[in-house]
């Protein structure tokens, strides 16, 4: 293992300097607060204010006894502003930090309370839908109605630019290879597992999702395409405070959501937690159609499929955990989470094979049973220490995840002649337990500067470690026999240690600049174990990367903003994705791994600009090489899909989002996209060049009326596209809904219904398969009605406490993909 041992060093002494520069500054400012009753005020805010224009310098709060300080303000003329809810704010008398001054004690601020008669006073805030920064884009979940029953992966469609496709994979305009963090630390799963394990949490338990497309340098490297991270709610207030939630939908089959918060906070300890739990029952009908190709291109023979499968999910969600508050100054937190998931899945798929006439020449049946079980337990220990008031902190995570997969699978094919005269029967038994070990630790020092500049550093390690078993079984006679041709065993495991320093700076009013790099050492290796057909393979392979980031912003005026970034990032193959030996789907369908799958690097380049905060344009190129992505190769009359490293993708984009205020009670969030996306490279040693032209479009209209009433009409398209190996014809969808708030604004009943004309059914071509036409359609249980009652409880008191600290194995946790 090689550790980046003279980039640590160089961050070290840096920090170490700097440190020792600061400290050479003792300067201090401090004081208290008090009401007219002369009791102390706790979670005041402070304002320190140059005398001369009241521009602001910094901001603080008192503590529990009404005092605050600043350490370090520059030498100056001063005032300070305190104000705190339901008094008058009161400006102390100007003063003077100098060189024969540097430590100034106020006298005590006293805050008169106002004289409103609040039991009068009514006050409504609805948050905008979107909110546009220069860095990132803000999804507020609680402000789309037709949210209500929806499941996290269902909200997160809604978001500008993001998308999920036929299999759940989940799309940042146009680009697969999207970073999920949750509350900051790690989604659990990647692909279809990942979408999964979204529909198993209720959009109820969502406050915030934020879009990153071109991320700084102090978050993982991976993901080309950007990061989201999913921001569940949180009681940020002092006192006993919950919310529940409970609903039912209704689509083909029944569904119910339910959710529970809980938030305590007293003195030096905060206790949260939170439970949701799920039942989806759902269907998949996919269609697929063949026709296989002799070597002159006339037709050899059709394949025609129809396969049903029933679904049944129920899923829970849990996570609890302690804030512990040592001093005004360092806080200690733990986070227990975990999922248990058990599903079930009962498939029913008929296969016609036809002569180049459409005449039938066999028929194959294939009912299969899936049972499973997802289980994930997550430990996360964290630290924050801030040094001072001027932003200076030290913050520390330990993660350990755990990730347990019981997948049981019972296959009966039977073969049949044209009139229905059975051939075989073939029964087929497969056991394929996988477990996943994460390990991590990370640490990050943010360091502030003079002048509105900033310096960050850090470092990360962790360690993964797989288990997969395919344990096949055929039935011979009366007893099960093992399958030495499908089972197998192969162990995966894996090092990255990454270290990143990064400079932000406001140069001028108008200009500011942000820079930085990373450098990540990965260590991986596999180990297939053989059987009495297959021998041993191994592999094993070490690199290193760096990952600059830069960013620059402008700002003219007011009303425009302007922001161009360069950021370079990896995307790593998935576990399962390594592991090479094949998966059985059904008689005619095999996913198999790829250990030879190589990392994919891109350059990304975006141009921005924000009008008046609601209207942004962004213009986007990327390129990325060795990129991999589904692959589908012919054997025969089964189709293998695996993971391939198939050349070069290029891609430009512009993308407009617009919220326009059509009326007081009538506010409308536009967002189009278009791209256009190349590949080229080489296939299965077949020239592959793909490209097209795609146009997104979704718009969301919020009514809100008085009363408490309020409704939402939204919709999306999508044009045709390209995904790699498959065509996509043209989707969309329409949804609509009502809501009422109940019981004094303390809760709120919202009825709506999605994909009202049933129009999200995937369905296109896949193309470059070798001497094969093939095509698919996919519909699901997407039309459905739900109904949902939420209520909040507590009397909340406001708190002064930061957002606490999450954990780091973001990107490993991504890459955990285990279902087939």
């Amino acid at each position: 293992m090689r550790t980046p041992t003279n980039l640590f060093i160089f961050i070290l002494l840096t920090i170490s300097l700097i440190s020792r520069a600061q400290n050479t500054n003792t300067s201090k400012l401090k004081g208290k607060v008090s009401a007219t009753n002369q009791s102390t005020l706790s979670a005041a805010t402070i304002t320190l204010l140059k005398a001369k224009d009241s521009t602001v310098v910094k901001m603080s709060v008192t503590d529990q006894q009404g005092q605050y300080s600043f350490d370090n303000p520059p030498k100056g003329n001063y005032l300070v502003a305190a104000s705190a809810v339901g008094y008058e704010k009161q400006y102390s008398a100007p003063f003077t930090i100098s060189a024969e001054t540097p430590v100034v004690e106020l006298t005590t601020i006293v805050l008169n309370p106002r004289n409103n008669d609040l039991k009068a006073v009514t006050i409504s805030a609805r948050k905008p839908m979107v909110e546009q920064k220069i860095d990132r884009t803000v999804v507020n979940v609680d402000a789309y109605i037709s949210n209500t029953g929806a499941n996290a992966l269902e909200a997160l469609e809604k978001s500008p630019g993001v998308q999920v496709d036929k299999d759940g994979n989940i799309s940042l305009k146009g680009k697969q290879n999207v970073i999920v963090l949750i509350d900051g630390r790690p989604a659990y799963l990647t692909g279809a597992d990942l979408a999964n394990m979204l529909k198993g949490m209720q959009a109820s338990q969502l406050e915030q999702i934020e879009i990153m497309t071109n991320p700084p340098a102090r978050y993982d490297a991976s993901g080309n395409a950007g990061i989201i991270n999913i921001k569940t709610k949180k009681n940020k207030v002092k006192g006993f405070n919950g919310n529940v939630s409970a609903g039912v939908g209704q689509g083909v089959y029944f569904k119910t959501n339910e959710s529970l918060s809980l938030n305590y906070r007293d003195g030096k300890v905060n206790l949260f937690s939170s439970y949701s739990y799920g039942r989806n029952n759902n269907f998949q009908e996919l269609e697929i159609y063949r026709r296989y190709f002799n070597d002159d291109k006339s037709t050899k023979a059709i394949f025609e499929q129809v396969a049903f499968m029933k679904r049944r999910n129920t899923s829970n969600n849990l996570k609890m955990g302690m804030d512990y508050f040592v001093n005004n100054k360092t806080t200690l937190g733990v986070v227990l989470s975990g999922v248990y998931n058990p599903e079930s899945s009962v498939n029913r798929n008929t296969s016609y094979l036809e002569n180049p006439d459409h005449a039938v020449d066999s028929i194959v049946t294939a009912s299969s049973g899936i049972d499973g079980t997802w289980k994930n337990a997550s430990v996360n220990l964290n630290m924050r220490h801030q040094f001072d008031t001027t932003g200076r902190e030290l913050t520390a995570d330990l993660d350990y995840i755990i990730y347990d997969n019981a997948n049981n699978q019972h296959f009966i094919n039977t073969s049949y002649d044209a009139d229905w005269t059975k051939r075989y029967e073939e029964n087929l038994m497969g056991i394929l337990p996988v477990t996943v070990n994460i390990y991590s630790a990370k640490m990050d020092y943010t360091h502030p500067l003079k002048n509105n500049g900033k310096i960050e550093a850090g470092w990360k390690t962790s360690f993964v470690e797989t288990v997969n078993k395919a344990n096949y079984y055929q039935v011979k006679g009366s007893e099960w026999l093992t399958d030495e041709e499908k089972t197998n065993f192969f162990n995966y495991n894996e090092n990255i240690n990454a270290a990143y320093v990064s400079f932000n700076k406001q140069l001028t009013k108008k200009w500011g600049l942000q820079s930085g790099l990373r450098y990540e050492n990965t260590n991986y290796k596999g180990h297939q174990y053989g059987n009495p057909k297959k021998g041993d393979s191994s592999f094993q392979r070490s690199y290193n990367s760096w990952f600059p980031t830069v960013y620059v912003s402008y700002n003219a005026d007011s009303n425009n903003q302007f922001g161009l970034s360069f950021g370079r990032r990896i995307d790593r193959p998935g576990y399962a994705s390594l592991n090479p030996f094949v998966f059985y789907i059904d008689k005619y369908t095999y996913e198999a791994g790829n250990p030879y799958l190589k990392p994919q690097y891109s350059n990304n380049v975006e141009l921005t600009h924000i009008f008046k905060g609601k209207l942004t344009t962004t213009l986007s190129y990327s390129v990325t090489k060795n990129v991999f992505s589904e692959t589908f190769q012919q054997a025969e009359f089964a189709t293998i899909v695996r993971r391939n490293n198939i050349g070069k993708r290029e891609y430009y984009g512009i993308s407009v989002n617009a919220q326009i205020p059509v009326a007081k009670w009538f506010t409308s969030m536009i967002y189009t996209n278009y791209r256009y996306t190349s590949y080229s490279g080489n296939l299965y040693g077949q020239d592959l060049k793909l490209a097209a032209g795609t146009i997104y479009f979704n718009i969301n209209n919020q009514f809100n009326f008085s009363k408490g009433w309020g409704a939402e009409v939204s919709g999306w398209y999508l044009s045709k596209g390209v995904e790699g190996q498959i065509e996509l014809a043209a989707m969309g969808q329409l949804a609509a809904g009502v809501s009422k708030t109940v019981l004094k604004g303390k809760g709120s009943v919202k009825l709506n219904v999605r994909d009202i004309l049933y129009t999200q059914v995937p369905h296109g071509n896949i193309v470059n398969i070798e001497d094969t036409e093939a095509r698919f359609r996919n519909s699901r249980d997407t039309r459905v009605a739900n109904i949902t009652f939420s209520y909040r409880f507590g009397k909340p008191i406001k708190s002064n406490n930061k957002e606490r600290k999450k954990g780091g194995a973001n990107d490993e946790q991504n890459r955990v993909n285990m279902g087939n």
